[in-house]
């Protein structure tokens, strides 16, 4: 009898080990990636309202076949000839800011932020690439820059990341004046954090002359704000009453807020848009989010006094013609509001009759990422892989309603399309037209953006906290009839985040 009750006690023990136990395991086994995959294969279609197409050749996600593309086809004109040829090459090294500070991270052409590009709008871009010494391999994205998606620099998404000794070209026209940035998208949240970035700028045919327009890209190298790779001040030489525009770029993985002092200031473009109607501000911040750009354009004082361009604390471009002596200020307790700045203009297309309509709800909670325990990140209550793949059709009007309940701020990046502000946690916007492709996501927080379907491809569509991407925050936008060879993982490993 009493071997009996033992083996029983045994028996529920067992018993119970296996009911706490078995969902774990199979959770886990059911989250672990096979080594090689198409993301393609990722998650679930999600049509919008709109009919259901299959673009798949992997996954089979749709009910009704179309002609099909590879990704690797949509490219510019081959035959066309580059007014614009430039070669970077990348390597894993320490290099040397201006300040002294040693920085074990990677470089471009020797040196990091990479060279600026510089065209004018319509001509054509054409960059190669070489990997003398990245050992995980590299890729460039064009980040805010409308490419062909061949172009878009994702590995194992549109192309192989390039491997050391190896090479790739991309071509682009530069067809939208505005302020870009490039930066590689294989292991992005390493590879950016550690300097393979560089500033994009696209000018207008007829910009005027008289106006000072300079870059100033925001990076941290080990905890370090850098402008354009310095510690300290940047100073430019602006005559009084002449116009400066500063280009700020901001490639870290937090906001970063940009204030001016000793002048009025205009926002003039965000995300390589220009505003309409912009009006001086003073004693304002800006916002600008992570991956985000903000064109800031300042008449200079006619006393010949300096002007103090913060950028997200003490370190600044400080324009001037004699003197450069401005002190830094506070931040500004105030924040330009986008929703109400500016002046309306029309859309150009009709965005209260799209033909697809999102939702991309991110949340947190507990799990397993590739077999990994922790607290992930959720797309629509959905853990990476198991992620929508937006579906659309080109040409069509499509609305995406973006809300954030995860407990931090989400900076949303979508390539390949720049999407219009709509309304935000339910205000409409009043101000003018404002066009992002990155877009600060605060915690509580919905936006209603909206954009047109007209630049067919397999997009990302992903927290541009690159670390957030990589524990999940990622999803896709695809076109019907698109398909890719590329796969993740694989013999060239191939890992965009």
């Amino acid at each position: 009898m009493r071997r009996n009750r033992r083996g029983s006690r045994v028996s529920i023990a067992c018993g119970a080990t296996v009911v706490v136990l078995g969902p774990l395991i199979w959770l886990w086994q059911a989250s672990l990636l096979p080594g090689t995959y198409s993301a393609m294969d990722m998650g679930y279609a999600d049509y919008g309202g709109g009919p259901a197409v299959s673009a798949m050749t992997h996954g089979g996600h749709g009910q009704h076949a179309t002609a099909q593309r590879g990704v690797n086809a949509l490219t510019a004109d081959p035959r066309r000839t580059a007014d614009v040829a430039v070669t970077l090459t990348a390597r894993k090294e320490a290099f040397r800011l201006a300040s002294g500070r040693v920085v074990d991270g990677y470089t471009l052409n020797g040196r990091s932020p990479g060279p600026d590009i510089r065209a004018t709008a319509g001509q054509l871009v054409q960059v190669r690439l070489v990997n003398e010494s990245v050992p995980e391999g590299v890729t460039l994205h064009w980040h805010g820059v409308d490419v062909p998606n061949a172009e878009d620099g994702v590995a194992g998404v549109t192309q192989d990341a390039v491997g050391v000794g190896e090479e790739h070209t991309y071509r682009f026209v530069a067809d939208q004046a505005g302020t870009f940035w490039y930066h590689s998208h294989q292991v992005s949240h390493e590879q950016v954090r550690g300097g393979l970035l560089g500033a994009v700028v696209v000018t207008p045919a007829e910009q005027a002359a008289e106006v000072v327009d300079m870059a100033a890209l925001v990076h941290l190298y080990g905890g370090a704000r850098t402008v354009n790779g310095r510690e300290d001040d940047v100073q430019v030489e602006v005559p009084p009453g002449k116009r400066a525009r500063v280009r700020v770029i901001n490639t870290d993985n937090a906001p970063m807020s940009a204030w001016v002092a000793g002048a009025p200031f205009r926002l003039v473009a965000v995300d390589g848009t220009d505003l309409n109607g912009p009006t001086p501000v003073h004693d304002t911040g800006v916002l600008v989010t992570a991956g985000g750009r903000a064109d800031i354009e300042v008449i200079m004082p006619e006393d010949d006094s300096p002007v103090r361009v913060h950028l997200g604390g003490p370190s600044a471009v400080v324009l001037g013609s004699t003197s450069y002596d401005a002190p830094p200020v506070r931040r500004p307790t105030t924040t330009l509001d986008l929703l109400s700045y500016g002046t309306k203009a029309p859309l150009g297309f009709a965005q209260d009759r799209p033909d697809r309509r999102f939702e991309y709800a991110i949340g947190r909670r507990p799990g397993f990422l590739d077999g990994h325990p922790g607290l992930w990140w959720t797309v629509n209550g959905h853990l990476f892989p198991d992620v929508p793949m937006f579906v659309v059709s080109e040409g069509d009007v499509v609305r995406m309603r973006i809300s954030n309940h995860s407990g931090e701020v989400h900076p949303m990046h979508l390539h390949g399309h720049h999407a219009v502000v709509l309304g935000r946690n339910g205000v409409s916007s009043v101000g003018s037209p404002w066009w992002v492709d990155s877009l600060d996501v605060g915690d509580g927080e919905s936006y209603d953006i909206a954009f047109v379907a007209d630049n067919p491809g397999i997009w990302l569509d992903h927290c541009h906290n690159l670390p957030h991407a990589s524990e999940g925050l990622i999803a896709h936008l695809m076109y019907e009839g698109v398909t890719t060879p590329f796969v993740l993982g694989g013999t060239a490993g191939n890992e965009p985040e």
